[in-house]
């Protein structure tokens, strides 16, 4: 099945920060369904009046409204109607629809907000069918989700300060509390009550002020102010990220929401998670993510090795033109140590390429320092992509910075600027490096030169980024532009 980024690539030209918003929400949306007990499927326009699903999710708090998977599915109308009218009136509509699938269906569409713009619609089924008088927990857990809804509608929700928590982030069914705007308990679910047994506590939990009250219960004075913070801010409106919680002998997860709806603060709720035989299988694992670490640590450690051997070498010689091979294969070797140095650290296999690429361009300019004092500089971000993506991307732009500085202020030439100008979307990575310096020679092609830079440089793009690389000189002013693309598309 395609992913969320592939959909979107596909069938949208969405810039990086809406596509990292869906992602977030979509990290996120489990809780929604959950609390909503509905199915929900974010929906994007293609052609007028059409739409197509790029994720799903399904309630595990009820029954599916849809026995068959939504993802990738288009739709036009008149079944697009409610889709349509969420959209083009930018507000929260609802009707009955009758899907293929099985029985009617209540929809609800809602607008997704990014920075006041709407990028995509929500919907949120449920089977059409006559309910029995709902629980307490069901009436609660409604009213949380329509506040949520309505945060989603606003654009502030999920907050965009921070990631998503995709794997280990509490659900409704773990345990879910709703404090009133003093901070104070006004509903907790049946786990959440035997989490807080687990804790230590014995009493009654609706009314009492739950920050001061949680604070109590932990040991360790720091976690203990640090989660009571957390829960004041969130009923204060700042969102936090999940903190872990050790107290006589249990591990228990805590996320702090605040609910916000229209800009109005109503509370916060409080998602808590037993995680104690979790976290002990947790342990076992330990060893091997420590032992891939410790393998990229020691290839950094081997790959600085040779560039100082590489060095040692180019300094005992006496040809210039020796001597510059041996320190170009000194700030080759580097550039891949540095990613796998940004691997070691890294609980995954992705990196920060901005980071790398940021420590990479002094590496670039002291080697270069004899030649020219050209300034580089970064604008827009790389953002976070794989480990296979990041050597040979890494790779490619140390060449081609490399080149604008020897060739592009060569001869005396002091000063000049080179821009790393960076744009991400959901389909390409998009890279211009400009320079203001001597621009190509008369009849330049980058087919046929010959250079060992340029033809890495091609090999690298063609072969391992499946990209397009272009230079041409500037239209402007002197100078040279580089174009590089490199597509997202399929990437995950």
């Amino acid at each position: 099945m395609s992913t969320l980024s592939d959909l979107l690539a596909e069938h949208t030209t969405l810039s990086g920060s809406a596509v990292a918003h869906l992602q977030r929400l979509v990290s996120e949306w489990q809780l929604l369904s959950d609390l909503s007990f509905s199915d929900l499927s974010i929906w994007v326009p293609t052609d007028p009046g059409a739409f197509i699903c790029v994720a799903q999710a399904r309630p595990t708090t009820g029954a599916t409204a849809h026995l068959d998977d939504l993802v990738a599915r288009p739709v036009s109308l008149p079944a697009s109607m409610l889709l349509r009218r969420a959209w083009e009136e930018e507000r929260t509509v609802s009707g009955r629809e009758y899907p293929a699938d099985g029985g009617p269906v209540y929809r609800e569409v809602i607008p997704i907000r990014q920075s006041d713009d709407a990028i995509a619609v929500l919907a949120r089924d449920r089977p059409a069918r006559e309910r029995s008088t709902p629980s307490a927990l069901e009436v609660a857990y409604l009213a949380a989700s329509e506040d949520l809804f309505v945060m989603v509608s606003d654009g502030v929700f999920p907050p965009p300060e921070h990631p998503g928590e995709m794997h280990t982030g509490p659900r409704a069914g773990d345990g879910l509390l709703r404090l009133d705007p003093t901070g104070a308990v006004t509903f907790v679910s049946p786990n959440a009550l035997s989490a807080y047994h687990r804790l230590g506590f014995a009493g009654e939990l609706i009314g009492a002020s739950l920050a001061p009250l949680t604070r109590g219960l932990i040991r360790d004075p720091f976690d203990a102010a640090e989660l009571a913070a957390r829960i004041t801010g969130a009923v204060q409106g700042r969102s936090s990220l999940r903190m872990e919680i050790e107290a006589r002998g249990a591990t228990v997860l805590f996320r702090s929401l605040p609910l916000r709806p229209g800009g109005r603060s109503v509370g916060a709720l409080v998602l808590v998670r037993d995680v104690t035989e979790v976290r002990r299988r947790d342990r076992a694992l330990l060893s091997k993510d420590a032992t891939i670490r410790e393998i990229h640590h020691r290839v950094k450690n081997n790959l600085q090795t040779v560039a100082a051997l590489l060095r040692l070498q180019a300094r005992r010689s006496t040809e210039d033109g020796v001597r510059h091979a041996l320190m170009e294969s000194v700030r080759r070797v580097a550039s891949i140590a540095l990613v796998h140095e940004t691997l070691s650290t890294s609980p995954d296999d992705r990196v920060d390429l901005d980071q790398i690429v940021d420590r990479l361009v002094p590496m670039i300019t002291d080697v270069a320092a004899a030649e020219t004092q050209a300034r580089i500089r970064r604008v827009g971000s790389f953002g976070t992509v794989a480990a296979e993506l990041a050597t040979p991307l890494v790779m490619v732009l140390a060449e081609v910075v490399q080149n604008a500085v020897q060739h592009g202020y060569e001869g005396g030439v002091d000063g000049g600027q080179i821009i790393v100008n960076v744009e991400r979307s959901a389909r390409s990575l998009d890279i211009r490096v400009v320079d203001d310096g001597r621009g190509l020679p008369p009849g330049f092609s980058l087919e046929r030169a010959t250079g060992l830079g340029l033809q890495i440089v091609r090999t690298l793009v063609d072969a391992e980024l499946s990209g397009s690389i272009g230079m041409r000189r500037r239209d402007d002013s002197a100078g040279t532009e580089v174009m590089i693309r490199v597509p997202l598309h399929g990437r995950g």
